[in-house]
């Protein structure tokens, strides 16, 4: 690992995990010896980092140059802990970790009071049931939405019957029991939610639809939204 991405992850690991954290356990979370550890904490601390502690006694971190300080009230730090935690139950490993991950550095930019309302939050999230892990890996299905960039789908309908379709990916819903792909079927030639977990696959092509995913999705949202309050599929997936 380069050594500033190693530091990088370092500033994580020591704004995340409960202070003080020892050099052993940094060493262990990062596959790293002590002696490097040690090495880099100095790097951070010239830096600008304001590290207290010692070999054998653990670390905290006081100042992070890393992060702008923020200013949160109350009910706005409740409001992104709730948030945040939402999409942690919600979202596959990848958009769950990565919530985790934000969750940490906003924390981080926080005063010592402020950290001590986030970590004593009283709204929470809990489910009775975990809900369903689509098959497919979404984030073929993120990042080819980002990239404006075509995918190929095997998709399997309510009847149970199997098809190849390219879709341009324009979104992801979170629905409170499942997950839908807004997409534009090119097959159909019109607009398709697809439920996540009938997708079997996803496979990533080299056909660009830039720049038709924004007024896609404008006018998708625009023919949902003319149908509410009906909260359906504009047409079944066919």
């Amino acid at each position: 690992m380069p050594k500033t991405d190693r530091l990088f992850r370092l500033l994580h690991l020591i704004r995340g995990l409960t202070p003080p954290v020892t050099a052993a356990r940094l060493a262990a979370s990062m596959e790293v010896s002590e002696r490097t550890i040690y090495r880099d904490i100095d790097a951070l601390r010239a830096a600008g980092a304001r590290i207290e502690g010692e070999a054998g006694l653990g670390y905290t971190m006081t100042e992070d140059p890393a992060l702008p300080p923020q200013t949160f009230s109350q009910l706005e730090i409740e409001a992104l802990v709730l948030g945040l935690s939402e999409v942690q139950q919600r979202g596959d490993t990848g958009l769950a970790d990565a919530a985790a991950d934000a969750l940490v550095k906003i924390i981080a930019t926080l005063s010592e009071r402020q950290q001590r309302q986030a970590a004593h939050a009283i709204n929470m999230v809990h489910r009775m049931h975990d809900p369903s892990v689509p098959p497919v890996d979404m984030s073929v299905l993120r990042e080819a939405a980002w990239a404006e960039e075509a995918v190929d789908i095997v998709y399997v309908d309510r009847q149970m019957r199997e098809s190849a379709r390219r879709i341009f990916p324009l979104g992801i819903s979170y629905l409170e029991h499942t997950v839908m792909v807004l997409a534009w079927c090119c097959l159909r030639e019109d607009f398709r939610m697809f439920i996540a977990a009938h997708i079997r696959s996803a496979t990533r092509t080299r056909q660009s639809f830039r720049p038709r995913r924004v007024p896609l999705l404008r006018d998708y949202i625009a023919r949902l939204e003319a149908r509410a309050p009906y909260t359906g599929p504009i047409k079944p997936v066919d």
